[in-house]
């Protein structure tokens, strides 16, 4: 197999890629010690059986000199589909590191979803029952920044792109014939959209689990955030290792005023006490304590559960069941049991009313909703009644 450490090498690989209709992608990384995922292997692969012209390994660490520029430019290219499982996390790395989102995009683990391999399948799955192939897992919990690489653990990567391409052409096709390849570039649109990618310090404190709802707290939890998140970015070191969020909300309920309070702390790492990080906890706590009332954060207030219809809403999981089972396509994808609370409780807006979640189900939902419709059994299956 060919291992590319040279950016002629890549680019000869690429043009040579450009030439086909699709390319199966994969990157192997790590995040556990820094914020960004550190790229350590990618591999790529077209049709063919030639193990060094058609599948390929691009090692960025051996080849730490070599431009990424010529597989960005076939990331770009648009007569090339670009062909990722799970695309989520290996596309974050793209656009992280080169700006780019690969397109067009196609993500079988999303087209599994849609042509009724369940919910969340993983590659092996697919791998098993489309590709009739096994998963080598010796290398599996691979330190792929280390090298040398063995030939297992090339073997073991190079794998995730070889058997893609039988599971790809596999689900194209029967995507085309369902006519249901729309479903699956209407669900790329958020992967395909850079803000996907983007976190923004200014929101960080959303994805805190809070207690309460206070705005003074919130506004202290809001600083504290931003300043860990903003941080963490800038020296591109995991946010737990500047704070985790039990010492984070500690901080913002003991609202400490110098060093000494920080050094009171049960939860507050060793590092966090001293230097710059303690000084940012110590700003961002005045600064929330100074939030103006009109600028303090507002957490939307949570859904008072006895407004809605539970009985509609039992219907509606019974109808969603049902539609899933005639197309053939995951429930989770269609429609969440928060999306049919809302529907039940009259939110017309969700996702699962719009689309081809609306073809397949919402359109039917709208009419259980508005009393045009019952259900009823009919042997093992359940059968839409129309009322008007």
């Amino acid at each position: 197999m060919k291992t590319i450490t040279t950016t002629d090498e890549l680019a000869a690989y690429c043009a040579h890629a450009a030439k086909f209709a699709y390319v199966t992608v994969d990157t192997e990384f790590l995040r556990e010690r820094t914020y960004y995922a550190k790229l350590c292997l990618i591999q790529l692969a077209v049709a063919g059986d030639d193990l060094e012209t058609d599948a390929v390994l691009v090692d960025p660490i051996v080849g730490a000199d070599m431009s990424m520029e010529p597989l960005y430019e076939l990331f770009r290219n648009p007569d090339v589909v670009k062909v990722f499982h799970a695309a989520r996390q290996d596309l974050e790395i793209f656009y992280v590191e080169g700006g780019v989102i690969p397109a067009p995009l196609f993500d079988t683990q999303v087209a599994a979803m849609v042509c009724n391999f369940g919910e969340q399948v993983g590659y092996e799955t697919l791998v098993r029952k489309i590709a009739k192939s096994s998963v080598d897992k010796s290398s599996r919990f691979t330190d792929w920044s280390r090298r040398p690489l063995s030939d297992a653990q090339k073997n073991y990567a190079l794998a995730d792109v070889t058997h893609l391409r039988v599971i790809y052409e596999y689900l194209a096709n029967r995507l085309k014939s369902t006519k249901r390849l729309p479903w699956v570039e209407e669900e790329m649109a958020v992967l395909r959209a850079p803000e996907t990618y983007v976190v923004k310090p200014a929101n960080a404190w959303k994805r805190v689990k809070v207690r309460t709802n206070a705005p003074k707290f919130l506004a202290i939890v809001r600083e504290l955030a931003q300043f860990r998140e903003s941080y963490a970015q800038t020296k591109n070191v995991p946010r737990s290792r500047v704070y985790k969020d039990d010492a984070l909300l500690e901080m913002a309920s003991t609202k400490p005023k110098d060093i000494k309070d920080l050094g009171k702390s049960r939860l507050l790492l060793r590092d966090a006490r001293k230097g710059d990080i303690a000084e940012g906890i110590l700003a961002s706590v005045q600064a929330g304590l100074n939030c103006p009332p009109d600028e303090m954060p507002k957490v939307a207030p949570a859904r008072d559960k006895s407004t809605i219809n539970a009985a509609l809403a039992d219907l509606l999981r019974v109808l969603l069941k049902a539609k899933a089972e005639e197309v053939g396509v995951a429930q989770k994808l269609i429609a969440t049991a928060s999306d049919l609370d809302d529907i039940a409780m009259g939110d017309r807006d969700g996702l699962a009313l719009s689309g081809w979640r609306g073809e397949v189900f919402g359109a039917d939902a709208l009419r259980l909703c508005g009393g045009e419709v019952a259900l009823t059994a009919d042997g093992d299956k359940v059968k839409i009644i129309d009322l008007r």
